[in-house]
């Protein structure tokens, strides 16, 4: 399987890895063979944040004892050297390990993330020091601001970036993705299938793995999932004209203001499961399923029409997505 090399890390990693957001929709249970089958098929990297619930207690749980077969990352949205520090403990202890080979600043979403992190008293701080003390080997810094992470890449003090990147969602190229391989720092391309949005899975890996990315990490919560996944790159081909006439078809079909099922904008206050919603809208309109999809909306807690239009979830969207006017859109199209 084809591996790369994370910029200055040195690390040499699956060119698909393992996306582990996912991984809080499985019980306990569930979760293992999903892990270990992806460790089975040869990935080497796992990528999951203190904000994925319990997501490293999966990991840990299930994987610690082949610990030397993968490398791990995780992230936290710590802003302040107190909080950060509680968090890589948090995490070593779910993660049943005691080195964590990448710990990411979780989304830069705003100037003063940035701004916090880096002063003194921030987070950076307690990842430096944590490096030092040897319970990390390496930081890196994740956002959905493209200008934000070509700011953070440009003070060097990073060793990855990680950005979302798809047929979609192109704006990194232009920049940041240059700028990360001249200063050789590893590129981790998250929503790899725009949350699930892009249909054609085989396709959209094949788009991502023609361009210099060191890794993308779809995310997994099916054994079915690793199979699909890693057969771009096991039968990995470059797009012939006509895939790319279906890209472009795609692209127009779906948009560049679309939602990522990030599950930042959560929770809601009222109770509305947002990206919830959105799916089933996204079915009813787009897929056709005007049958099936009102009776499952009906059945569904927290629809559209319990919003109380609070702007709580628009704080939180790192796409600046007009959720309240498309839950207005929701709630007239399904109740």
């Amino acid at each position: 399987m084809e591996k790369r090399i994370l910029g200055r890390t040195g690390l040499e990693v699956t060119a698909i890895s393992f996306g582990g957001l996912p991984m809080q929709r499985c019980t306990l249970d569930e979760a293992g063979p999903v892990l270990h089958a992806a460790l089975n098929a040869g990935i080497n990297f796992i990528d999951t944040a203190r904000a994925y619930t319990d997501s490293e207690e999966k990991i840990g749980r299930h994987l610690a004892a082949r610990r030397s077969e993968y490398y791990l990352a995780t992230k936290s949205f710590a802003r302040t050297k107190e909080a950060m520090v509680k968090d890589i403990g948090i995490s070593l202890a779910n993660l049943k390990t005691d080195v964590i080979d990448l710990y990411q600043i979780h989304n830069i979403q705003a100037r003063k993330d940035l701004d916090a992190v880096l002063a003194p008293g921030g987070a950076l701080e307690a990842l430096q020091e944590a490096q030092k003390a040897g319970k990390i080997r390496f930081i890196g810094v994740t956002g959905h601001s493209v200008e934000l992470l070509i700011e953070a890449v440009k003070t060097d003090l990073f060793s990855t970036v990680q950005v979302p990147f798809n047929f979609v969602e192109t704006k990194a190229l232009d920049e940041l993705l240059p700028l990360a391989r001249k200063m050789n720092i590893g590129t981790i391309a998250m929503k790899p299938l725009g949350g699930g949005q892009l249909d054609d899975v085989d396709l959209a890996l094949r788009f991502i793995l023609e361009h210099d990315i060191t890794t993308a990490i779809p995310g997994m919560d099916e054994v079915r999932h690793i199979e699909q996944n890693l057969a771009a790159l096991k039968n990995f081909r470059p797009l012939s004209p006509e895939e790319r006439a279906k890209i472009e078809h795609e692209i127009a079909a779906v948009g560049s203001s679309f939602c990522r099922r990030c599950r930042y904008c959560l929770p809601c206050p009222a109770g509305v499961d947002i990206p919830q919603n959105f799916i089933f809208h996204l079915q009813y309109t787009r897929y056709n399923m005007k049958k099936t999809i009102p009776a499952r909306y009906a059945a569904m807690p927290g629809k559209a029409s319990d919003c109380t239009q609070c702007g709580a979830c628009e704080e939180r969207c790192p796409y600046d997505l007009p959720i309240r006017e498309r839950l207005k859109k929701v709630a007239a199209d399904l109740g």
